[in-house]
């Protein structure tokens, strides 16, 4: 399957998931964001059941207000209104745990002399300049697995493991050449093909997130 046959707008996958009983679509939805929810999750301070925690709230969030979703690219762009939704939820959990911390500090279930209130001041804030480069690190790590998962099935396996290999791993070339049994030419046409498409990919995709869309 071709990249623009797998990948549809993001206009045409909003409007599916108005439906929610389109379980393909909301899992779409859901393979194609949850790394991106979950990793700044874990950024902003919160435990791995935590992180898990939000990128369901996340989701959840966006089928309650999915129904009202309109483009307005003079608003807002859909990657703004998914972050803001994914910054609330966290925001949610940042506060529960500030709630938490009395009980802890009281039963000793923090080290050290530090108050409740000294362990909340190191929790960075989802919205604050700290984590405004981790939202965008993120965001741009999601495009590429996004894209990388695309691109696996428009080329051949062995392409795409060389490529793999050598340019999201790091292999160095007569690394990659043992272990596929392939010549220095063959991997650095590997590299070309699948990266191309992958840059293809990542184009349209971060195209895509830059549309607008009137937030609810």
């Amino acid at each position: 399957m071709k990249f623009d046959e797998w990948q549809p707008t993001r206009h045409t996958l909003l409007h599916r998931l108005k439906d929610h009983d389109d379980a393909v679509s909301w899992q779409e939805f859901f393979n194609r964001y949850w790394r991106f929810i979950y990793s700044v999750a874990l950024h902003a301070g919160l435990r791995d059941e935590e992180a898990q925690d939000v990128v369901q709230e996340t989701v959840i969030s966006v089928a309650k207000t999915i129904g009202s979703f309109k483009y307005d690219r003079d608003r807002c762009t859909f990657k703004g209104w998914l972050v803001h939704l994914t910054k609330c939820r966290i925001a949610d959990y940042l506060r529960k745990r500030a709630r938490q911390l009395p009980t802890e500090a009281m039963s000793g279930g923090h080290n050290g002399d530090d108050t409740p209130t000294d362990l909340l001041e190191r929790i960075p804030d989802p919205a604050g300049p700290a984590l405004d480069a981790v939202w965008d690190e993120e965001w741009r790590n999601n495009l590429l697995a996004t894209a990388l998962d695309a691109v696996k099935e428009e080329v051949s396996p062995q392409q795409f493991q060389i490529f793999h290999s050598h340019v999201v791993k790091g292999w160095p070339v007569k690394q990659v050449t043992q272990a596929f049994g392939v010549n220095v030419g063959q991997v650095y046409l590997a590299k070309h093909r699948v990266g191309t498409a992958v840059n293809k990919a990542m184009q349209r995709l971060e195209k895509e997130s830059e549309q607008g869309a009137s937030r609810p």
